[in-house]
């Protein structure tokens, strides 16, 4: 996720300083606190918001672990060795020894040109959510492949609502997890099917490149009314970003439904490699303004412990 402040007021340091806390509230683990990553948040861009006199770029990354922080200034520099407890009675420099205290792995980086890159990771772990990775089932699921326009699987307005309907059912007899799991499967045998009908219109055989997936992903995703756009696709990993969900604003009533996503998403990344595993980093159905969704493939999925994970089933 990225953001740019232009112009870098502190009003505008306050409100990413909001959204920032509250992304990381959602997805960190029971028990930690946030306080500590959101006291270097605000310390990291507000003295880039005070000493830059300029635009600045912040982004976090959580596709490890821990989030990784990034902030980006055109200000001047400073040596971390240089920092130290300030005396009790100063008024200044004791929220950069707190940061560093706090943060993991704090770095400083000069730009070639001008200004300065600070990092930290940020002292919160993702919280540990159940995979659910159900064989797809071996039955010709509706739509058949047959029944695909030239732009994929069209959409219809009755089956969005039994479906929201049942998920919303499942959810309040049983609990979200009963429902995500539903989800789930259902996701895990429709996503083939839809991955068969794509390899059709390609004409393809062998496994899907990345950008093969990252292309399926947006051509069925547009099929059922979504509005999925790339933001970036590389050997290790696909990041997606939607404006629209293909089940509209009901989709807030019924969160387990982006298991949906997930399933579809990370069994065809899974059946494209050996191991999948599928951030949820933004979701429409609990607020956000768009989805982001992040998909790690192979040695990258393996490597991390949080997220859905998926494994390539023969």
């Amino acid at each position: 996720m990225e953001w740019l402040l232009a112009p870098a007021t502190p009003a505008a340091a306050g409100a990413l300083r909001t959204e920032l806390t509250a992304f990381l509230v959602r997805h960190a683990q029971d028990g930690d606190t946030v306080d500590d990553a959101a006291l270097i948040v605000s310390e990291l861009v507000g003295n880039a918001v005070e000493h830059a006199g300029g635009p600045v770029w912040v982004s976090v990354d959580w596709s490890a672990e821990r989030p990784l922080l990034v902030v980006h200034d055109l200000g001047p520099t400073f040596a971390l060795d240089r920092i130290a407890l300030p005396s009790v009675d100063s008024t200044r420099g004791r929220g950069l020894w707190l940061v560093s205290q706090l943060g993991l792995d704090l770095r400083v980086v000069a730009k070639r040109d001008a200004g300065k890159r600070v990092q930290a990771m940020l002292p919160v772990t993702r919280r540990m959510e159940p995979s659910f990775d159900p064989p797809r089932r071996q039955v010709n699921p509706l739509p058949g492949v047959d029944e695909a326009g030239p732009d994929g699987f069209g959409r219809e307005a009755f089956l969005r609502a039994l479906v929201v309907e049942l998920a919303r059912t499942a959810e309040n007899a049983n609990g979200p997890a009963s429902a995500e799991q539903m989800v789930a499967q259902v996701g895990a045998t429709v996503g083939g099917q839809m991955e068969e009908e794509y390899r059709r219109a390609r004409g393809l055989v062998d496994r899907l490149t990345a950008e093969q997936a990252s292309d399926c992903y947006l051509r069925l995703k547009a099929a059922i009314g979504g509005d999925f756009y790339v933001i970036s696709v590389d050997d290790d990993r696909i990041v997606l970003g939607n404006r629209r969900c293909p089940f509209g604003d009901t989709v807030r009533q019924a969160p387990s439904l982006c298991r949906m996503t997930s399933s579809v998403f990370g069994g065809i990344a899974a059946r494209a490699g050996e191991d999948a595993v599928v951030l949820l980093d933004e979701r429409i159905a609990v607020g956000d303004p768009e989805c982001r969704v992040t998909v790690l493939l192979g040695a990258a999925a393996r490597a991390n412990p949080g997220g859905h994970h998926y494994h390539r089933q023969l």
